[in-house]
């Protein structure tokens, strides 16, 4: 059987304006969703589930872990682009900080991280856990951000185009060996 690498951008979380987006939880929906993302997930035949450390990652992890009778392992370089030091925003703020971090990668313009560093950790990271489970297929349950720079530098494609792209939650399953993206899929 095929093996992937499916990045899988967490599920719908509960927006807390007064806390920092790396403290959320899922919302009562998002738990939901996620229970939907198990059964997207199913046909890939995941053997192995890893999260990011943040709070709504790993939920929609420990969930489509349980429903995939597989246990969900925690890593703490799969986080998001670390903007913890930044507010809640607006909307229009946010995809215009967004559209700045994706467009000059090598500058910090938001947060506290650029997107090449976000990248680099993030590459590290998915890299140190495909050298572990050689010939499985691997879910790894993160972030928009870290997702879409990870792709986009895979696969040429534009790293703000996947990071609109992406639902809440979504996926994309990927194969290495060709650097070639197999699925892009919002769960709803």
């Amino acid at each position: 059987m095929k093996k992937y690498l499916i990045l899988v951008k967490h599920s719908v979380p509960e927006i807390e304006a007064d806390r920092p987006a790396n403290t959320w939880r899922l919302s009562e929906e998002g738990r939901l969703r996620a229970l939907h993302l198990a059964e997207h997930l199913e046909s890939f035949e995941p053997e192995v589930i890893v999260s990011s450390n943040e709070p709504k990652a790993k939920e929609t992890a420990e969930i489509v872990a349980l429903r995939l009778q597989l246990y969900a392992q925690i890593l703490s370089d799969l986080h998001e682009h670390d903007r913890s030091n930044v507010p809640y925003l607006a909307h229009d703020a946010f995809q215009a900080s967004i559209r700045h971090f994706f467009q000059k990668p090598d500058e910090l313009v938001f947060g506290s991280e650029t997107a090449s560093e976000a990248h680099a950790r993030f590459f590290r990271a998915v890299h140190s856990i495909l050298n572990v489970y050689r010939n499985k297929t691997v879910v790894i349950v993160t972030h928009g951000s870290v997702i879409s720079l990870f792709v986009s530098r895979l696969t040429g494609r534009s790293d703000l185009e996947l990071w609109n792209m992406l639902g809440l939650p979504s996926f994309v399953a990927m194969d290495l060996h060709s650097n070639t993206l197999i699925v892009k899929n919002k769960i709803a």
